[in-house]
């Protein structure tokens, strides 16, 4: 027997998505960012973009609506992608807000406030300059290690004493003379700048990669602006007794008490006031939202109120669904009440030559090379079938085409993933067909039903 030894590459969903794929005037190109059709949904989401961005849309509500395999969520990861890491934003699915060991509104309290930044200001006193000579001296041991650091600017040149922890910090750093470096004096930071220009010809063996900046001027101790950026729930754990800031790291974060978050809002609006801090409304993504119930949409329907909100972006795929703790029908199961507050952006079945686009921007985000005749069967498969289901065929068939030892996925490869896999579709003639030989099979009358 033939053993093959195949390596799957770890990709998600939406890997291959690196924004909304807008121009400057917020106009969707045809294929751009690993987006691909969807264009009055990209620019309806493109133009929220910019308003949070100019911190204009705080505390309102955004629904994506259509069927399933239309991008909602990929037009979501867009967003994200775009934001950038200096704006906050948190993907939830609705079902989690049920599975957590906590109330219900307590997780969704505590998503709000993981989408909201708090961007802190504060001086910090920095040393700046090149390195022109270190001295280490280690004792017998080797257990206490001092030195000196020789340090200049285009002015002044100072040498400093060392302690053991900054021996350790320049050695892990790599530091060496002619290096030009950043050292936090209240944390002992060392950041590496790059080597000086002037040591540039004095060494033949240089890093395509290296860095090379001129040494800095005037003073070797200065005070620098630095800028922070923290959610408000980290600010909660972080001062929460219970927890503590380790509680950032284990995950579990338990129940918080309104009265500290009280304080923490009352703290942030001093610092706002007082110029150390500005607040950065962020995003809040709720996929499947359709899943929560009357009580989590009562509670959203207020906090959306609250002076510190983000925008609440919300996904479903549901036409006329019951809202679920009532026996009431409302649109994509959302209550009438919030569906008033919400812009909803709608989303559409993709067209064949973008299903065609998509597929070759999944190949090669997988590394996967398909024949025109493959390409052609499995762009034409997706109607009969999902989108989903036909994306799901490309790392299949790329393995059973490796394991007849070929670099290119064949429609017979594809053929014989077909046979192995069911689509929802001939998965429901296969239970017709089964009919009596599975267990479990009761059918609850019409009235019980609707109970």
């Amino acid at each position: 027997m033939n053993y093959y030894q195949i390596t799957v590459g770890t990709l998600g969903a939406h890997s291959h998505i690196r924004g909304l794929g807008l121009d400057e005037r917020y106009e969707p190109l045809a294929n751009s960012q690993g987006m691909v059709g969807q264009g009055k949904a990209r620019k309806a989401a493109g133009l929220i973009l910019k308003m949070v961005q100019e911190g204009k849309m705080a505390g309102r509500a955004v629904l994506m609506a259509g069927p399933p395999s239309t991008g909602k969520t990929a037009i979501a990861m867009g967003m994200a992608q775009s934001l950038g890491s200096d704006v906050p934003f948190t993907m939830i699915a609705a079902s989690e807000v049920f599975s957590l060991s906590m109330s219900k509104t307590e997780a969704l309290t505590q998503a709000l406030r993981r989408s909201i930044g708090v961007r802190i200001k504060e001086e910090t006193e920095i040393i700046e300059g090149e390195v022109v000579e270190i001295q280490i001296d280690r004792s017998l041991t080797g257990a206490t290690k001092t030195g000196k650091l020789t340090i200049k600017t285009t002015d002044m040149e100072t040498v400093y004493d060392l302690g053991n922890k900054m021996v350790d910090a320049l050695s892990k750093e790599k530091v060496l003379a002619g290096d030009v470096i950043s050292i936090d004096k209240a944390s002992g930071r060392i950041t590496k700048l790059g080597r000086s220009v002037a040591r540039s010809k004095d060494y033949d063996a240089m890093g395509a990669d290296t860095k090379f900046v001129q040494c800095p001027e005037g003073e070797l101790q200065q005070r620098k602006e630095v800028t922070h950026t923290v959610s408000l729930h980290e600010i909660d754990v972080i001062n929460s007794r219970t927890q503590g800031f380790l509680a950032l790291f284990a995950g579990d974060t338990g129940e918080i008490k309104p009265e500290l978050r009280e304080q923490i809002n009352g703290k942030v609006g001093e610092w706002r006031e007082e110029g150390k801090a500005t607040v950065v409304p962020g995003v809040l993504f709720i996929d499947e939202v359709h899943m929560l119930d009357i009580e989590c949409f009562s509670f959203l329907n207020r906090a959306l109120e609250n002076e510190l909100a983000p925008i609440v972006i919300m996904a479903s795929n549901r036409g006329m669904a019951k809202i679920r703790g009532t026996k009431y029908k409302s649109p994509h199961g959302l209550p009438i009440d919030l569906l008033d507050r919400v812009l909803i952006i709608t989303t559409k079945p993709y067209e064949i030559e973008d299903i065609e686009q998509i597929i070759k921007i999944r190949c090669d985000e997988e590394d996967v090379k398909l024949t025109p005749d493959a390409l052609h069967v499995l762009t034409q498969m997706v109607p009969g079938t999902t989108l989903r289901y036909a994306l799901n065929f490309i790392s299949c068939a790329n393995i059973l085409a490796r394991r007849r030892k070929s670099d290119v996925v064949d429609k017979e490869d594809l053929r014989r993933c077909y046979m192995y896999f069911m689509d929802e579709k001939r998965s429901v003639q296969w239970l017709k067909e089964q009919q009596g030989n599975l267990m479990f099979e009761e059918v609850e009358d019409d009235n019980a039903m609707q109970m």
